[in-house]
């Protein structure tokens, strides 16, 4: 599949070759034309995966100032190719001074648990729509008018401190009621008492830990595509080793590629209580064929289309990161007046 999204080209269907045709690039399949576009519509072309380029191209991409980003498979950052002219710095240093705005950087914590919080909130929505418990049901309604009224404080924040203490009380009243999600069968071997990491102490808590972690990649990956620097953020405080705007810009994506997708794994039987170990210190990890287990699973979930509400198209879930982090991009440079988090519908 190739895909233009405003002024950037995302290739995804494996083994496909870009190729310079006059003034348009070319995409082609098993030697079958699926798309051309013209050159001045492009700023960027993203390649995941395996996708061939001819040098031709590239030359010509440099020449015009169109960035190629090469991602893995799994849709990890390995490259980005530019020519000898490039906004990146002018980017980076838009970046680096906004972050020390304090007001611009609470501006963009308040947009990020937002978005977390609302999209977390749908989720026990949906769950206590379709309990066949009415105490389940009740309990998830009352956690969910919870993060209502933390949503409505979000506002009145007058710094990142108060901020990240509404963002913990309604992460506890979350994770309270999320394990009611699990069918009750499976409850006595996927409970969880919270949030736990580092190391997780529960199997529920070891399987979102391990999606979190493929998460944190993809929006690592997609901020590094379009030039930003993951290692300084502006909710999460900046730590040698630590990808602070990788773990912003993940806040509004944990319920839609984590919570529920561990969800289903548990539900469907996909993942059972056999499939994870329990290590010195009480430590619980997610075993080796679970986690291929999980990994087909994610990248399967990518794959799935999903309504984007700025653009009123539908997109595969694996380029929310990009396309947010693009979003992102525009405000540090003042082209968007605000960043908007992306709302599942």
């Amino acid at each position: 599949m190739a895909r233009q999204i405003q002024n950037t080209l995302y290739v995804m269907t494996q083994n496909a070759y870009l190729h310079l045709e006059n003034d348009t690039l070319r995409v082609d399949v098993e030697h079958v034309k699926k798309l051309q576009v013209p050159l001045h519509h492009l700023g960027s072309v993203v390649c995941l995966g395996n996708i061939m380029l001819s040098p031709a191209l590239m030359h010509r991409c440099a020449g015009d100032g169109i960035a190629l980003v090469l991602l893995d498979g799994n849709g990890r950052f390995k490259a980005r190719l530019e020519g000898p002219v490039s906004g990146n710095i002018l980017l980076r240093q838009a970046q680096h001074k906004l972050a020390l705005d304090e007001k611009f950087a609470l501006t963009i914590a308040q947009s990020a648990i937002a978005g977390k919080l609302r999209n977390s909130r749908q989720i026990l929505l949906r769950g206590a729509r379709e309990a066949a418990d009415a105490q389940d049901g009740a309990a998830m309604t009352a956690a969910a008018g919870s993060l209502a009224s933390s949503i409505r404080n979000l506002p009145h924040a007058t710094d990142l401190d108060q901020l990240r203490g509404i963002e913990g009380d309604a992460a506890r009243n979350y994770f309270a009621a999320l394990p009611l999600l699990v069918k009750r069968e499976a409850r006595v071997y996927f409970g969880m008492n919270g949030r736990s990491r580092r190391p997780p102490r529960d199997r529920f808590n070891a399987l979102l830990s391990f999606l979190y972690s493929m998460l944190m990649n993809d929006c690592r990956s997609a901020l590094e595509a379009v030039g930003l620097d993951p290692q300084l953020g502006f909710l999460h405080a900046v730590r040698p080793g630590r990808a602070a705007l990788s773990l912003d810009l993940m806040e509004e994506f944990r319920a839609i590629f984590a919570d529920r997708l561990a969800l289903t794994l548990i539900n469907r039987g996909q993942i059972g209580p056999g499939d994870f170990s329990e290590r010195e210190g009480g430590a619980v990890l997610l075993e080796g064929d679970a986690r291929r287990t999980v990994v087909i699973a994610y990248q399967e979930r990518k794959q799935e289309e999903i309504m984007h509400p700025l653009l009123d198209i539908k997109v595969p879930i694996g380029l929310l990161p990009l396309l947010q982090a693009r979003f992102m991009a525009r405000t540090l440079r003042g082209d968007m007046e605000g960043y908007l988090p992306f709302l599942a519908r």
